[in-house]
Order: C-alpha cells, then sequence, then structure tokens
C-alpha cells in the first residue's frame, strides 16, 4: 500500500510502555531512495532531544489515535545512541545504533535493506504482495566499505526542489509518497503550479537522471509534454494499481512491481 510521507508527519511513536514524541522527519538514503530512519521530537520527555527510529520496530498505525506503535520501550529508546540531527549522520553511528537495536545492516548486499531483509513488521497491510514483487527498478545499496558515509538526506529538507525536465523546469517536489512494505520512496509529489495551472503530479525515482544537492535541482528523464498532459494526481483518492499502471503506460515504462529485478543493484 502507498501513502504519503505528510499523512505521518506529527504521528505520536507509542512505545510499549508510553508515548515518546511527535514523527518530525524522514532520512532517506538518495541511492536506492529507501527510508532508513525516523526523526522523533521528544519534547519534554527527553528535554528536547530528537531521536531515530528504524522502520524495523515499526508497527501498523493506530489511526483512531493518531499513534504509531513501535517494539521497543521508552529506556531502551533513552539508551539509544545520542544523535544530533543538524549534522551528517555518519557511518560509526549508524553502526553503533544497528548494534544496540540487533538490526542487520541495510548496506552492503542484495535488495532495497541488503542481505536479503527488510522490514518484517509492515506499516499498515500489504494487500498480499511479496516483497520480492516490491523491490522495483529502485537501486539497492552496495556500499561494502565500513567507512563509508552514508547517503541520507531529509525529506523536509528536499522538500521544495525544482524539478527539471528534459526541456526546461516544471515545478517543485511537494512531498512523497512510500510504500509500506519496504518503506521505499515510490513516487515524489510535484507541484507545478511555478510552471502551469496548480496541478499536482507523480514522478518515480526511477526516472531522475541526476540530483544537484548544491542548487537544489533534480533531473528526470521526462519532458515537459509528457508532464502536462500525464494523470493528475489527487492526494483524496487511493493509489491503487490501477492508477499507478495509468501512470506508467503513459509515460511509456515498466511498472516496478512486475520487473523486480531491473536496476535492482547499482
Amino acid at each position: 500500500m502507498l501513502r504519503s510521507v505528510k499523512k505521518l508527519e506529527g504521528l505520536t511513536i507509542g512505545a510499549s510502555d508510553g508515548a515518546i514524541g511527535k514523527v518530525k522527519d524522514f532520512y532517506f538514503d538518495d541511492e536506492a531512495w529507501v527510508v532508513r530512519y525516523l526523526v522523533v521530537d521528544t519534547g519534554h520527555w527527553l528535554a528536547g532531544r530528537e531521536v531515530l527510529i528504524s522502520p524495523y520496530s515499526i508497527g501498523q498505525v493506530a489511526w483512531e489515535s493518531e499513534t504509531l506503535p513501535v517494539n521497543l520501550t521508552k529506556a531502551q529508546i533513552k539508551n539509544s545512541p545520542d544523535i544530533d540531527t543538524a549534522r551528517p549522520v555518519s557511518r560509526q553511528f549508524e553502526r553503533n545504533y544497528y548494534a544496540y537495536y540487533g538490526y542487520p545492516y541495510y548496506w552492503g548486499g542484495m535488495g532495497l535493506w541488503g542481505g536479503g531483509y527488510y522490514p518484517e513488521v509492515p506499516l499498515v497491510g500489504s494487500g498480499g504482495d511479496s516483497y520480492e514483487g516490491h523491490r522495483g527498478h529502485l537501486r539497492a545499496p552496495n556500499e561494502w566499505n565500513p567507512d563509508a558515509d552514508p547517503h541520507l538526506r531529509s525529506c523536509n529538507a528536499v522538500k521544495g526542489y525544482n524539478i527539471r525536465a528534459t526541456d526546461g523546469d516544471i515545478g517543485h517536489v511537494q512531498g512523497f509518497i512510500i510504500e509500506d512494505a519496504t518503506w521505499a520512496i515510490r513516487y515524489l509529489i510535484v507541484n507545478t503550479s511555478n510552471w502551469w495551472v496548480g496541478h499536482e503530479v507523480l514522478v518515480s525515482p526511477e526516472w531522475i537522471t541526476d540530483v544537484n544537492w548544491s542548487q537544489s535541482v533534480v533531473s528526470i528523464d521526462v519532458d515537459q509534454k509528457a508532464i502536462r498532459n500525464s494523470p493528475v494526481y489527487d492526494p483524496t483518492v487511493p493509489l491503487g494499481r490501477e492508477l499507478e499502471g495509468a501512470l506508467y503506460r503513459h509515460y511509456g515504462r515498466s511498472t516496478y512491481w512486475r520487473d523486480p529485478l531491473a536496476r535492482a543493484v547499482a
């Protein structure tokens, strides 16, 4: 199932013995385009400290209480490796973090989560689709160097980046849509209001040819005419396979759920 990141922002993170704070941001891997951590503001509980929560620990959203449960205790979270979210996340921190929680590394190996692993407890029901059917075209992180810097970016920081088609700018990043089974970013929501009548359209990370992080520009292998004639994204309508199929047919691209091995490794 696909869900907008915006709907998850502000949810309360519920440990097994009480609430710890609210979701503030998401860190995604800019090689594989997969969310690796949720950034949680703990408020007064830990004197304003922010902590990272891995999808490995996350359960199903309780929408009636706007709570995202995690299978961790407050003591585990309190004693987890400290992180300064104002600075880049280091690989050393990640090694300490994964060792502390006993999670398998996501880097070094096949698949979006490395070594064939992926978060076993999805955000919501996966609708019966297998993990293999969700791997799609996204690139897997395959960096074996234990000292290499991770490629982590803030979703909030990337909002507002310009989207550049093959023949000119088309708008800016409005948000992200993730897949609950793997936490892969399947689409960037593009606001075209500064180029065309205020529509929102979807662009897959598969079609990205380059990201200029210093200039805040995302380049895609799609022209302006294709964007102008593409299906309009309506956030009030669930994004199911029929709508996704129409989008991929419009662009003449193979769907990610029917060609799972293509570009699975960078």
